[in-house]
C-alpha cells in the first residue's frame, strides 16, 4: 500500500471478508504497516456481523489519510481472526495492490472493498444501490 509516494504496508498474508454485493475487503496484519504509519483516529461504527470498529489515520512522511483504516478491537466470535488486523479504503491512498495488480476502490464513501480484474459486480456503492 502506497501513501504520499511511499510504501507504508506490505504483506503476503491477509484475510479477505466477503459481504453481500461487495468485492472483498482485505484485512492486513498490524505488523504489515511500517512504524509510525498508523495513528488512532476519532469515531466508531458498528457492523452487525463483526462488532464495533475503531479507526486509524494512515500516515506517511508527506501525507495523512484521515480515518482511512479501521479495525475491530474485540470482534464477534465468528470474526475473531480479525484481531490485530486492519482494513483500509483503497480510494484514500495512492495505491493498493493484490499481488502485482493495482486495485480499484469499491465505489462510495462507506464501503472498503477492493476490486481486481477477477472480481465481477455489480457492487454496492454506486448511486441507487444503498438498499440492496
Amino acid at each position: 500500500m502506497v501513501l504520499g509516494g511511499e510504501v507504508i504496508a506490505t504483506t503476503s498474508e491477509s484475510w479477505q471478508v466477503l459481504e453481500t454485493s461487495h468485492p472483498p475487503t482485505y484485512y492486513l496484519p498490524r505488523s504489515a504497516f511500517v512504524a509510525k504509519s498508523l495513528r488512532p483516529a476519532d469515531g466508531r461504527s458498528v457492523c452487525e456481523w463483526k462488532g464495533v470498529a475503531s479507526y486509524m489515520d494512515l500516515v506517511s512522511r508527506s501525507q495523512v489519510a484521515s480515518r482511512a483504516a479501521w479495525f475491530y478491537p474485540t470482534p464477534t466470535p465468528d470474526y475473531a481472526m480479525l484481531v490485530d488486523h486492519l482494513a483500509l479504503y483503497a480510494g484514500m491512498v495512492d495505491a493498493c495492490y493484490v499481488d502485482d495488480e493495482l486495485v480499484v476502490a469499491q465505489p462510495g464513501s462507506f464501503y472498503g472493498g477492493w476490486i481486481t480484474s477477477d472480481i465481477v459486480g455489480p457492487f454496492k456503492g454506486y448511486p441507487g444501490t444503498s438498499e440492496w
